[in-house]
Order: structure tokens, then C-alpha cells, then sequence
């Protein structure tokens, strides 16, 4: 089957020596249909992002160059600056399959932004058939400092023989087969009630049921360094004010502020599928909804039996203030075909942090806000 290769595949490309690595790759590095990729031991202070295109990424490197971080002994990532860091994986991959990376869920929710370049790479994030070489992450924190270490992940590959999206008809069908959407209380929602056009549509909610009427953070300017290695280790009031639920059903975002919202509908992502999260179409608003956009098989739905998870947004504005109300169409997931039902679904028994989420901050944050 064609499609996005589940965690059975990704292991057996390890062990054919597609995917290597200088030290070896642990099970808890593979999710049902991604795996983590973890950072090296140094990370390069440039002056600029940039994309190789036909040259190989040390080249212009060397042009780039500012100063070296040894990882192991003191890994700040200053906010506001551009790192380039070799990753420990490397790919060598067949004549057929090509890949494709995000952001980890934690990473996108603390503001960082990430992509992956390649050797001879045109595009960000892109993956081309048959790639054999090195992985370089491009990170920039655009909210916090950070501190991180050598064998922490950042973000996360997929690979494809052959990607897959699901169209229109075909996701309405999902729709009434497996029920994809839930409200507030659990219940289904109708596959008629579902918009889908080039996927499926999701809203905004700004009455924060679930969270004791906080709908949203805001990120404070000026923090102290966030430790990843850290879970719960910060106080969120440190970092984030608590927006409140707005008595007029509406909010005014302030351009290049960073936001963190939840869905107004619970989601599912059956195991035959993973999916992904579209960027905000920019006729529709100026606005970026998140960084980190991929859902693994079974979020969300487990085994057949959880009835959705909400997904977390995060937003940031460009350029003008930005109104928002509750129930507005904020962003769309992409369906795609698996190559094969994988054999764990993300949830509790892998030990996933976000499979039951309401509104939530990263993992390192003891929340202290509600």
C-alpha cells in the first residue's frame, strides 16, 4: 500500500540502514507514524536562515558561521536568534520514499520555531526521494530562551512511499464511518454538521467550559530560560498571563504576540490515517495557527474507543490586530492514507503527553493559572 509508513516500516528501515544514527535509536524515539529526531552535540550561532538549494548545507555554513554551543555543557538558545544544529539522524533512504518533518507538539506550544534543511534542499521541511545524507535543524525561539542538550528532540519525521492525501468525498465517508468530530460534552457530531472543503474545518473556543473559563495564554516578554530537560518544572505564571473567556464573545489579537488556544470540537485521527494541520489561509486572516501541525494514528481515537481530544493551537499574528469570536473557523486538518495499519496507536500505553488534552501548555510548565 501506498502511503505514510507506520512505525513497523520506520524499524525496518532502521534496520536495513535507511535511517542511521551515531547512537543507536531507542523504541520511545518512534510513534505510530513518525519518529523523533534528536539534536547533536553542537549547535552553530548564524547569521541567517537560509536554504542550500543546489550546495551542501557546511558550505554556507561557513559563510554563515558566528560562533559554536557545545550542547553537553551549556545549550542556551538566546531568543531571537537563528541556531543551526546537525542532527544525530541521518537518511538513506530508497529510490521511492521521501519524507517530511514538524515540529513536536511541545516545541510549537513553546514558541520555537523549527525546520529541517537538507543538502541541495530548495524547500524547508522537505524530505526528496531517495535523500541520503545528513539533517540539519534550523531553530529559532521566538518568545523564550532556552536551554537544551545533546539527544533531546525537537521535532519529528514522516516518510511516504507515496503520500496519500484524503479527498473530499472519500473524508466525508471517514466521517460517517468512524465519527471524527465530538463536542464539549462527548456526544458526536453529525457528518453532515462537518465542513469539509480541501479538509477538514475546525473552530476556535473562546468559552474555556472546560478550563474554568480560561480560554487562552499570552506569553510574557522577558521570561527566565525554560529547561527542557525540565518537565513541570516551571510555574506557568512565570511565563503566560491566562486569558479569560470574553463577555462579548470575541477577542482582539495584537500583532506578533504569540497565543495558545484550544479547539471548540474534539477530534479523532483513525488508525488507518495520520494527519496534519494546515496552516490558517491567509484570504481568510492574517494569521499563523500553529507551528507544529501532525497528528499520529489513533490521537484522539486510541484503539476505537476515545471519544476525541481537542487539538491545541498555537497563533501568532502578523501586521494588523486581528478579531477572533467563538465558534470561528480557525484552521483545517489534512487527512492522509497510512501504508499499513501500524501496530500502537498514540495514547497512555506509549506513554504520549497530550492524548487526553483540554486547553494545555507544554509539559514543562506546572500550571498554576486555573
Amino acid at each position: 500500500m501506498n502511503g505514510t509508513l507506520p512505525i513497523q516500516r520506520l524499524k525496518q528501515l532502521i534496520g536495513e540502514g535507511g535511517i542511521k544514527a551515531s547512537v543507536p535509536i531507542p523504541n520511545k524515539q518512534l510513534q505510530p507514524a513518525s519518529m523523533d529526531l534528536r539534536l547533536g552535540n553542537k549547535a552553530y550561532r548564524v547569521r541567517s536562515s537560509f536554504l542550500p538549494q543546489h550546495r551542501r548545507v557546511d558550505e554556507l555554513l561557513n559563510e554563515l558561521f558566528m560562533y559554536e554551543i557545545d550542547l553537553d555543557e551549556n545549550g542556551i538558545l538566546e531568543k531571537k536568534n537563528v541556531y543551526l544544529i546537525p542532527l544525530i539522524e541521518e537518511l538513506y533512504l530508497p529510490l521511492e520514499i521521501n519524507g517530511k518533518t514538524n515540529p513536536k507538539s511541545t516545541t510549537g506550544r513553546l514558541d520555537i520555531f523549527t525546520r529541517v534543511i537538507t543538502d541541495g534542499g530548495y524547500r524547508f521541511d522537505e524530505i526528496s526521494q531517495g535523500y541520503s545524507g545528513r539533517l540539519y535543524l534550523e531553530v529559532f525561539p521566538r518568545s523564550f530562551t532556552i536551554k537544551v542538550k545533546t539527544g533531546q528532540s525537537l521535532n519529528q519525521l514522516r516518510l511516504f512511499d507515496g503520500r496519500e492525501q484524503v479527498e473530499d468525498d472519500d473524508l466525508r465517508k471517514v466521517c460517517q464511518t468512524h465519527t471524527l468530530l465530538f463536542d464539549d460534552a462527548g456526544a458526536p457530531v453529525p457528518a453532515g454538521s462537518a465542513i469539509i472543503r480541501d479538509g477538514l474545518h475546525m473552530r476556535v473556543d473562546l468559552k474555556g467550559h472546560a478550563s474554568n473559563g480560561v480560554i487562552g495564554f499570552k506569553a510574557k516578554k522577558n521570561s527566565s530560560i525554560i529547561d527542557l530537560s525540565k518537565a513541570g518544572g516551571h510555574l506557568a505564571s512565570d511565563y503566560w498571563e491566562p486569558i479569560q473567556a470574553p463577555k462579548e464573545g470575541f477577542l482582539i489579537l495584537e500583532p506578533e504576540e504569540f497565543y495558545i488556544f484550544a479547539s471548540k470540537e474534539k477530534v479523532r485521527v483513525p488508525l488507518e490515517y495520520a494527519a496534519e494541520m494546515i496552516e490558517f489561509d491567509a484570504g481568510s486572516g492574517e494569521l499563523r495557527t500553529h507551528y507544529a501541525g501532525f497528528f499520529d494514528s489513533g490521537f484522539g481515537y486510541g484503539h476505537g474507543e476515545v471519544n476525541g481530544t481537542r487539538s491545541v493551537l498555537e497563533v501568532r499574528p502578523h501586521d494588523v490586530p486581528f478579531r477572533i469570536e467563538d465558534g470561528q473557523v480557525f484552521f483545517k486538518i489534512r487527512y492522509e492514507k497510512m501504508a499499513g495499519q501500524p501496530q500502537i496507536s498514540y495514547g497512555k500505553e506509549i506513554g504520549s503527553h497530550y492524548y487526553a488534552q483540554e486547553l494545555a501548555l507544554s509539559k514543562h510548565f506546572k500550571n498554576d493559572l486555573f
